[in-house]
């Protein structure tokens, strides 16, 4: 059977992570003396590695500024998830589709711009660890739109860019299938608007993940 490679973006696509990511910067904002940054602002940086999307929200600092800036930003997040009761929720319908795909012969790969640390955080989570063939993020090299992770998650499942989709809310997630020649595959859910991701070149933006999956079989049935 021909490898049929599905590469997920986590934040905005399987994760519900907008109040965590706002509070995370709303707090490492007041510990420098910035503005609060609306959430409009944060919803733009997400999908960078954290010190470029932290530059991108605050352009203006000096390098050891952001340094501080970014440390603590990581500081609140990780105090966030150590409060008891504390849950960062997937979308739902979103782990029942993932089982969904490897049952049906996906292969399946995680690129995000999250950290090492945080992407060991999710595959703790109950048959995460079995789900995903590899996993890449911003730690190993390049982060988005750079097709560097899809490169990466391609040599890793043997798949070739015509066998590979990238599944992922923002334009960075798009602009990187685009870069390394895979199908760019958007979702309308996360933190870009549907018009938004359709603008950065999308070849298609699905409104739940029932047509998420029915988009999916949909293109391997090209080369069944």
């Amino acid at each position: 059977m021909s490898v049929r490679l599905a590469v997920f973006d986590i934040d905005g696509t399987l994760v519900d992570s907008r109040e965590i990511i706002h509070r995370a910067a709303c707090e490492a904002s007041a510990d420098l003396g910035l503005p609060e940054p609306s959430y409009e602002r944060v919803r733009r940086m997400v999908g960078l590695s954290l010190r470029e999307a932290l530059a991108t929200l605050e352009p203006d600092l000096r390098d050891a500024d952001l340094d501080h800036f970014v440390g603590r930003y990581q500081a609140a997040f990780l105090q966030m998830h150590e409060q008891p009761g504390f849950s960062e929720p997937l979308y739902d319908g979103a782990e029942a589709l993932l089982h969904r795909l490897r049952r049906d012969g996906w292969t399946l790969s995680m690129a995000t711009g999250k950290s090492r640390r945080g992407v060991g955080r999710w595959l703790k989570r109950d048959g995460w660890g079995e789900l995903f063939a590899s996993t890449h993020c911003a730690d190993d090299g390049p982060g988005k739109p750079d097709p560097a992770m899809l490169t990466a998650a391609m040599q890793a499942s043997g798949a070739h860019p015509g066998q590979t989709v990238m599944i992922g809310d923002t334009s960075h997630d798009m602009l990187m299938a685009l870069n390394a020649g895979v199908r760019a595959q958007g979702v309308a859910w996360g933190f870009q608007t549907a018009e938004e991701v359709r603008a950065s070149g999308a070849h298609h933006v699905a409104e739940t993940f029932e047509e998420l999956e029915a988009e999916l079989h949909r293109f391997a049935a090209a080369f069944a």
